[in-house]
Order: structure tokens, then C-alpha cells, then sequence
């Protein structure tokens, strides 16, 4: 059977790509071969935003039946395009008059060299479209989180997001579009091959295994959000690649007495959505993981795959004694996420075999949790440390405790020395201050450019410390421990 070419919706049509490599980016099609220069080249690592773009993909719950995200077109292979919709700046404007949040941003004069200017307006086109009422500015900030502007300021493009809903709306008509999709859903899935690699893109699990035993030397794509910057970066050829993201059994978040299971291929926003519902303490870290560019298009799958000791879902997945399934043909197979990190970037991974689901175990009410990230910037940087904790305590006691950090060690790791210094004991700031010594005898981390090996075993010790402080019945209300969280004082 004869190939088919990458198929997707662009510019209001269907649109067909045939003969170019499959590890070519969005952004270099799009300035290169379409001539859509408004999406710029900044940082080429999903960092600064400035190429950011939006796809639409099927999504039964939203409207129109068609969800529309924003993410880093710089770090996106051109396949994984297909069956989905690209929106760019040059789609928004009228020829009578700008889109609503286009017009904003002129009358909040929320542009100066405008190099920027294009990836914010379409991180807020997309906030746009998927909302039903104005946001706050703190939503804003969220939205904005993987779009950096250096001359203009953030506070007049704040401003534009909240004046857009001023105007007259301007949301697109997605029936059109849902058409389209359904078209390319009904196709057979995608198998290409350019430039001496295949690209191939299964639609079911059972397809997924047999190829990943048939071709155990593939490389495994979800999110891209790593592998990127393997190409544009390290210029890393990837040879024959098999792409998770059309499996839509992959993307399923299924809840049972026992545990959540999210699959691989769900999203890192749709996975800490669940999470933050289900215990409110995930949040700080929901919000603050990479950016929302990144956590829309990376999967919680392919962050736990990964291996990286600084990865930031491992410590509080781990913390909660999560469960990886992992299946390699017909066999499926769990075990404990801390027994998958075998060493430095090794996993208990089989060949041929592929990570399925991560189990998150319920949340307990009789246990508290809590996950903090350290960084030198708030959103969209790599962890110095980041730590999770489950601590159950009764009649004063430490019945249960699980500490594990990364960024400490070669793996995602837990303390053993600094839990065994708690179990057991009375939950007391003399058991927590030798819990926060043996941290020396768990660990001895590296120094880097992040951060030094003194400062990482001093940020860990006063993570602990701040365990203490938020949970222990004795300190009474918890004192601040984020700027953010300082209340103005009544004079």
C-alpha cells in the first residue's frame, strides 16, 4: 500500500507535506517551506516562547468538540502534525479589522521591538478560545508562564488579556474544523518514511506493542518536549521513530478505589489537573513545571520515562509509593516507580517494552502531602531540588513516612537514613532536626551550574524543616513560606 503524505488542517484547508525529513520541526516548516514567518526562532528549546503556535486536536468535551492548546512549534516534530490543526499569528487578523486580543495588545501598548509579540498573542488566543469568561490576572500569568518579553514589560500585555474580553467576541467557528478532523481520524494511521527514517504513529496499544517488539531500536515520541532539543540542539539523528500521541487509549485517566491510573500519553496539564483535584497540595508544582506551552504538549508518561534525576513529577510520585505499568506485547506489568531507576539515565525497561500508565495512589485523609520544587526562576527552570513527602502521624507518632528528592542524586531517590530517623519516633523538632542530619548520610550531591553540593544538602534539610513547620500540630498556623503568600498588614 502506497504511503500517504502528513496530512493536517492549516491556513482553512487541508493541507498535505510530503518528502521532508520526519525529524523536521513545526517552526522550520513553517518559516522555511510555508514562508509563515510571524512564528519566530528565539531560543529553538521551547524556553522564550517567541515561535509558540496553537493545534487543535478532537476533544468530545470541548466546544466545538475540537480543544485548542498552545505550544512550542520550535521543539514539535512536523509528524505529529498529523490529524490535528495548526493555527499561527497570521490566522487571528481580519482583512477588516485585528482579532479582539490582537487589538488589545495595540491599545495597552503592550509591544515595543515585537520580536516576542506573535507567541503571546497566540498563548492568549488560545486562553481565549477555551474560556468562558474573563480571566484573572493571576490566570494570565499562568497562560503567559513559557512566553518572555524582554523590553516591553509584562504588565501592559496582562493588561491586553483582560481588555480583549472588552471587545465584541470573536470566538471561531470549530464546526468546519471538527469536520475535517473526523476525515483524518477516518484515515489509515500514519506510516512515513523520508530521508531514510520512518515515522510511524499507531492508533491502539496493540498496534504500539507490535511495533515496539518488531522494532525494539525505534525511538519512543510522546510530547517531544525533550527530544526536541535533541534536535535542535544536539543535532541528534533519531533514526525510525514511533509516536505515542495517536493513542488514544494512552491518553485515558481512569480513577478506581485504589489508585488513579493515568496513562502515558495523557498530558502533563491533563495529569496535574487530576492531581490537583484529587489532593490540593500538588499544585505549587502543577503550576510551576516547565510552562504551559511545555506541560500542554509533554506527557506524564514520557517525564517519568525519561529517567533524569531532576525530573520534577518523580520525588512526589515516589513519595506516594506510585506504581509504572509497563507492557511489551500482550504482557502488562507493574512495578514501584522507585525500583524503575535502575542508575544515571537507566530504567528497568526491557527492550521492545513501553512505559503504559503511572499509578497514583488515592489520596488518604489520615496522611499529609506535600511536593516542593527549588528553582532560580518561578516557572519554566530546571530544579536545583525538588522534594515530595508522605507522612502519616498517629497519636503523635510517625507511623508512616516517605521522603524522596530530586536532583540529589543519580536517580530520583528516597532518604532512608532520614526516614528511619522519623519512623517510629514522636513527630517532634528534635526527631525532624535528626531527620534533617541523616539527609547527609543519603546523600551526597554534585556540584554543578545549578547549584552547589552544600546548597542542594541545605535546601533539602530546610524542605524538611518546612515539612515540620506546615504539619506538625504544635507550630499552630503555618507561617508564610512563599512571598506569595504573605497577607497585607491592617494598619
Amino acid at each position: 500500500m502506497p504511503q500517504r503524505p502528513i496530512q493536517f488542517w492549516f491556513r482553512g484547508r487541508l493541507t498535505e507535506v510530503r518528502d521532508v525529513s520526519p525529524q523536521r520541526t513545526v517552526l522550520q516548516w513553517l518559516r522555511e517551506d510555508a514562508h509563515a514567518t510571524g512564528s519566530k526562532e528565539g531560543c529553538g528549546e521551547g524556553d522564550c516562547g517567541a515561535c509558540t503556535v496553537v493545534i487543535g486536536s478532537r476533544d468530545d468535551t470541548a466546544r466545538g468538540g475540537v480543544r485548542l492548546d498552545a505550544v512550542n512549534s520550535c521543539i514539535q516534530l512536523l509528524p505529529t502534525l498529523d490529524g490535528k490543526a495548526l493555527f499561527t499569528v497570521e490566522d487571528l487578523a481580519q482583512p477588516e479589522h485585528l482579532h479582539p486580543v490582537q487589538q488589545a495588545m495595540v491599545e495597552t501598548h503592550a509591544s515595543q521591538c515585537g520580536f516576542c509579540t506573535p507567541g503571546f498573542v497566540m498563548s492568549l488566543w488560545a486562553d481565549y478560545e477555551m474560556r468562558d469568561a474573563a480571566p484573572s490576572r493571576e490566570e494570565v500569568k499562568t497562560c503567559l508562564s513559557g512566553n518572555l518579553c524582554r523590553c516591553t514589560g509584562y504588565r501592559p500585555i496582562i493588561d491586553a488579556a483582560q481588555r480583549a474580553w472588552q471587545q465584541p467576541a470573536c470566538k471561531m467557528d470549530r464546526t468546519p474544523l471538527r469536520a475535517t478532523l473526523d476525515t483524518l481520524a477516518a484515515m489509515p494511521a500514519l506510516d512515513y518514511t523520508s530521508h531514510g527514517q520512518r515515522f510511524i504513529a499507531p492508533r491502539s496499544l496493540a498496534a504500539l506493542a507490535q511495533h515496539c517488539e518488531t522494532m525494539p531500536q525505534a525511538r519512543l515520541l510522546a510530547g517531544s518536549t525533550d527530544i526536541g532539543l535533541w534536535v535542535t540542539k544536539q543535532l541528534r539523528q533519531l533514526g525510525d521513530i514511533l509516536y505515542l500521541g495517536a493513542v488514544d487509549e494512552l491518553k485515558t485517566i481512569t480513577h478506581t478505589e485504589a489508585y488513579i491510573e493515568i496513562g502515558a500519553g495523557a498530558s502533563l496539564s491533563a495529569a496535574f489537573a487530576v492531581l490537583v483535584q484529587e489532593d490540593p497540595h500538588w499544585q505549587e508544582l502543577a503550576e510551576r513545571f516547565a510552562s504551559l506551552p511545555v506541560r500542554n504538549a509533554g506527557t506524564l508518561g514520557g517525564n517519568v520515562a525519561n529517567g533524569s534525576p531532576i525530573g520534577d513529577s518523580m520525588p512526589a510520585l515516589i513519595a506516594l509509593d506510585s506504581q509504572i505499568v509497563l507492557q511489551k506485547g500482550a504482557r502488562v506489568r507493574s512495578l514501584a516507580l522507585e525500583d524503575f531507576y535502575l542508575a544515571y539515565q537507566k530504567t528497568a525497561l526491557e527492550a521492545g517494552e513501553f512505559v503504559r500508565a503511572v499509578r497514583v495512589p488515592r489520596h488518604r485523609e489520615d496522611a499529609a502531602f506535600r511536593t516542593w520544587k527549588v528553582s532560580k526562576r518561578a516557572e519554566q527552570d530546571i530544579s536545583a531540588v525538588c522534594a515530595g513527602f508522605s507522612l502519616h502521624i498517629e497519636d503523635g507518632m510517625v507511623r508512616e513516612v516517605r521522603l524522596a528528592f530530586g536532583g540529589m542524586a543519580a536517580t530520583p531517590k528516597r532518604a532512608a537514613q532520614a526516614e528511619a530517623a522519623l519512623r517510629g519516633q514522636p513527630f517532634s523538632e528534635i526527631t525532624v532536626r535528626a531527620a534533617m542530619a541523616a539527609l547527609a548520610q543519603d546523600f551526597q550531591p554534585l556540584d554543578d551550574m545549578r547549584a552547589s553540593a552544600a546548597y542542594r544538602l541545605q535546601v533539602a534539610q530546610n524542605l524538611v524543616w518546612r515539612l515540620w513547620l506546615e504539619c506538625s500540630p504544635d507550630t499552630g498556623q503555618p507561617a508564610p513560606a512563599r512571598l506569595q503568600d504573605l497577607q497585607a498588614v491592617q494598619s
